[in-house]
C-alpha cells in the first residue's frame, strides 16, 4: 500500500476490497468520526502511509470521513480521491503551506518564534492538476521549498562533517515525487552518520551537545533520535536555522490566488491560542476573512489531551474558544490528528469528555468540505464558487448548505452520480431528491 509506484499501490487496495466482498477481510462500521488533516508520504506521513493507504485506513476502520493534506505540493489529490472512490470513502484533499501576514509581522502567529509566518491551507482540491494562470504559484512554492532544503543542509553539513549528505542521492530518493521535508533530511543524516561512523551514539553526543545517557537512552530508537537531531540541529538555536522574514513564503493574496483558481476553500489554521498572534486571534480571523478564507483548521488533540492539569485547563478553554468564535465568524472547521509524526493518532477521539462541547462542530465541519467536494467534482459547483455565489445570500446559508449536502451525498462513483442526475438546478433540489 506504501510502495512508490503508484500501480502498486492501486491494485493492492482493489486486492483488499475483494477479500471483503468475500468476507475474507472484516472492516469496521461506520462511525460517526473524522481525520480531515492527514499528511501523505508526497510531504511526511509518521507511519509512511501513501494517499492509497490512507483511504484504506478510513475504510477498514469505519471511519466516515476523512481528508489529506500535504506541504506544497498537490501530489495526493487524484490519487486519494479516486482510492476513496474504490473503497467508497467520503474523501476531501489539500495542500498546507507558510505565508507572510505583514498586517502580524510583528506578532507571532502559529509558528513559534516567527513573527508574521503563518501556516496556512487550501482544502476542497478535487485534482492534482491546477489551472495554467497559477501553475507558475504552485511550482514557486515547491521550488521554494527545495532552496530551503539545501540551504538547510549546506550549513549542517559544516557542522557536521565528516558526516554529509547529498540532497539529491541522499534526501530525494526517501520520497516518492522530490517534495523532501526535515524529516527526510534528518532520517538522511541519522542513515549516512551510522554507515560512516563507528561510534555513532559517541558522534550524536559530542554534535548535539547532549550527555551519552541521553543519546542512549534514544539510540535504538529511530523515531526519538531523529526528533532530537531536528530539533537540536534545525529548529530555533539549532546551525541548521534561519529565521524567515518576509521574503521566505508567499503572501496569503498569492497563495489564495491558485487556491481559488483551483475551485478550492482558503482556510486559517490555529495551534493552541497561546501566542501573541493568536490572542488576538478575532482581529486575524476578520483579516484572513477579508483576504478570502472560508473555514479555520485545528488540531484537536494537542489542546486537551494534555498532562500538565493548569496548562491543559488553559488550552482546553482556548479550543471552546476558538470553536465558539469560528462559528460566530461562519468559519467551518477542518480538523484532524495530522499523522506527520510517528506516535499522532490516527483519529481524534471523539468520545473524549473534553470534546464533547466542540464534537458537532468537528463534525459539521467534516460534512461541510466533504460536500462542497462533491458538488465541486461532480458539477463544479462547490462553495465560493459562481453557482454558490447566485444562489446563497450569506456565508451562512452556504455553509449550512453543503454541510447538509455532505451529509445527503453518498460516497464514491455513487454520490458523484447522484449529484449529476439532479444537475446544477436550485439548492433545495439536492435537499429534496
Amino acid at each position: 500500500m506504501n510502495d512508490f509506484d503508484l500501480g502498486v499501490r492501486t491494485q493492492a487496495l482493489k486486492q483488499l476490497l475483494s477479500w471483503v466482498e468475500q468476507a475474507k477481510i472484516e472492516v469496521a462500521p461506520e462511525a460517526e468520526v473524522a481525520n480531515m488533516h492527514c499528511h501523505t508520504f508526497f510531504s511526511f506521513n509518521g507511519y509512511g502511509y501513501s494517499p492509497t493507504a490512507l483511504a484504506w485506513l478510513a475504510k477498514k476502520n469505519g471511519y466516515k470521513l476523512i481528508g489529506v493534506v500535504d506541504f506544497d505540493v498537490l501530489d495526493a489529490v487524484d490519487e486519494f480521491l479516486a482510492a476513496c472512490d474504490l473503497a467508497g470513502v467520503r474523501g476531501s484533499a489539500g495542500m498546507e503551506t507558510r505565508v507572510f501576514i505583514p498586517e502580524f509581522a510583528t506578532r507571532e502567529i502559529n509558528s513559534p518564534g516567527e513573527p508574521g509566518i503563518s501556516y496556512y491551507m487550501g482544502i476542497g482540491f478535487t485534482s492534482s492538476r491546477v489551472p495554467g494562470t497559477v501553475v507558475d504559484i504552485l511550482a514557486g512554492m515547491k521550488r521554494r521549498a527545495g532552496t530551503r532544503n539545501r540551504g538547510l543542509i549546506e550549513r549542517v553539513n559544516a557542522y557536521l562533517a565528516p558526516v554529509q549528505i547529498d540532497y539529491e542521492r541522499d534526501v530525494l530518493p526517501l520520497t516518492p515525487s522530490g517534495n523532501a521535508t526535515e524529516r527526510h533530511i534528518t532520517a538522511a543524516y541519522a542513515a549516512v552518520a551510522a554507515r560512516m561512523i563507528d561510534d555513532p551514539a559517541a558522534f550524536w553526543s559530542c554534535k548535539l551537545r547532549l550527555p551519552p545517557a541521553q543519546i542512549a537512552a534514544v539510540f535504538d530508537d529511530p523515531v526519538k533520535l531523529e526528533k532530537l537531531i531536528r530539533a537540536r540541529l534545525m529548529k530555533r538555536g539549532g546551525v541548521g536555522y534561519v529565521p524567515p522574514d518576509g521574503g521566505s513564503f508567499p503572501t496569503v493574496e498569492k497563495v489564495n490566488e491558485l487556491i481559488s483558481a483551483c475551485g478550492a476553500l482558503p482556510c486559517a489554521t490555529w495551534l493552541d491560542g497561546t501566542l501573541p498572534g493568536e490572542q488576538d486571534e478575532e482581529e486575524l480571523l476578520r483579516l484572513l476573512i477579508d483576504k478570502g478564507v472560508a473555514a479555520l483548521n485545528i488540531v484537536p488533540d494537542r489542546n486537551w489531551n494534555i498532562a500538565d492539569p493548569e496548562v491543559k485547563k488553559r488550552k482546553l478553554q482556548n479550543l471552546y474558544d476558538v470553536v465558539e468564535l469560528a462559528q460566530r465568524l461562519d468559519l467551518p472547521l477542518n480538523i484532524g490528528t495530522e499523522m506527520n509524526a510517528f506516535g499522532l493518532k490516527r483519529i481524534d477521539t471523539f468520545d473524549a469528555p473534553e470534546l464533547a462541547p466542540v464534537r458537532q462542530a468537528f463534525i459539521d465541519g467534516a460534512y461541510f468540505i466533504y460536500g462542497h467536494t462533491a458538488a465541486q467534482r461532480a458539477l463544479g459547483i462547490g462553495c465560493r464558487s459562481e453557482w454558490a455565489r447566485a444562489h446563497f445570500a450569506s456565508h451562512s446559508e452556504e455553509n449550512a448548505f453543503y454541510t447538509a449536502l455532505g451529509r445527503r451525498t453518498p460516497p464514491g462513483e455513487a454520490g458523484l452520480a447522484w449529484l449529476r442526475r439532479i444537475g446544477a438546478g436550485a439548492p433545495q433540489a439536492f435537499l429534496s431528491a
